[in-house]
């Protein structure tokens, strides 16, 4: 899929490394087409990682897609430099007034925290109530799918005995729907967190469905059942060596971290991890995309259709 991102983001050079078509501003403006409006609301540290791995799981159908990100402005950022949020961001004020066909929530290093004593809790929340009306469909990753579930079902969270964390072997619960279609019965993704939304709880939820879980994990991917809210609980978006970085980040600051299940080939740190999530992260996106974005959102972008 061409991404259509600004000439000068620093993720569009690797993209373009790594062979994905990464299509300029000016070039966009020459087609004679519509394309997907995706907002990115970006609440992970660091920033630029979170870029370049999103917009690499983008790259994988042949619909062209907008990419506009989006930062809080109730919370300054320490990893990120103002000068790049200003030049590449904008702000959840600045989008309220408009249309996407899709959107992206991250996940945040917060997750300790009661949902209330996040900084930026109220204005995530007015971001919640926009979608209902302003998005034809919102993925939630990690964090932020507990926050979403949360805020619009009162689910809560539950903190773990252990950081879950490493790779963890999921099944599908219901291949009729097209969001894992192509997904194999069992698959792997990464996780990094500290709390959980019980099992239970979602389904108890009658209008919510699971669509894959784990012995482990617990539940990885949920939906509404009118596809308009994803709840993904890991992180299929990482890189190859992310789980490796925050590792040996937690290692370095003498922080209780165990090693990440299944990641390391010969459970041996040295190593090099093998990358065995992207064809499933990739399939999650691209069925999003396909099903719950561009077969449904109006041409005429301006509202939602439901």
């Amino acid at each position: 899929m061409p991404i259509r991102v600004q000439n000068e983001l620093p993720a569009r050079e690797i993209l373009e490394g790594e062979n994905i078509f990464v299509m300029d501003e000016g070039r966009a403006e020459h087609q004679d087409i519509r394309p997907l409006e995706i907002a990115i609301l970006n609440l992970m540290p660091l920033k630029e990682d979170t870029e370049l791995q999103l917009l690499r799981s983008l790259s994988n159908t042949p619909l062209q897609v907008n990419v506009t990100f989006v930062h809080v402005a109730s919370h300054e950022s320490k990893n990120t430099a103002t000068s790049h949020l200003n030049k590449f961001y904008v702000s959840t004020g600045e989008i309220m007034d408009r249309d996407f066909d899709g959107m992206i929530i991250t996940g945040a290093p917060v997750e300790q925290l009661e949902f209330e004593e996040v900084d930026y809790w109220e204005e995530l929340c007015r971001v919640f109530d926009w979608t209902k009306d302003h998005v034809t469909s919102t993925i939630h990753l990690c964090w932020g799918a507990q926050a979403g579930l949360y805020h619009h079902f009162g689910l809560k969270k539950r903190k773990l005995d252990k950081k879950m964390f490493g790779l963890f072997w999921h099944r599908v619960k219901n291949r009729k729907i097209p969001l894992v279609r192509g997904f194999d019965d069992m698959f792997l993704a990464p996780h990094s967190r500290h709390t959980e939304v019980s099992r239970d709880d979602i389904a108890a939820c009658e209008d919510l469905m699971i669509l894959a879980e784990s012995d482990e994990a617990g539940v990885f991917l949920a939906m509404t059942r009118d596809g308009r809210q994803i709840y993904v609980m890991g992180h299929p978006e990482y890189d190859r060596i992310t789980l490796d970085q925050e590792y040996k980040r937690d290692l370095g600051k003498g922080l209780p971290i165990e090693m990440p299940e299944n990641y390391y080939t010969g459970g041996n740190p040295e190593n090099r991890p093998l990358l065995m999530w992207r064809a499933h992260a990739n399939n999650l996106y691209t069925n999003w995309l396909n099903y719950y974005v561009y077969q449904i959102t109006p041409y005429k972008l301006f509202g939602t259709p439901f």
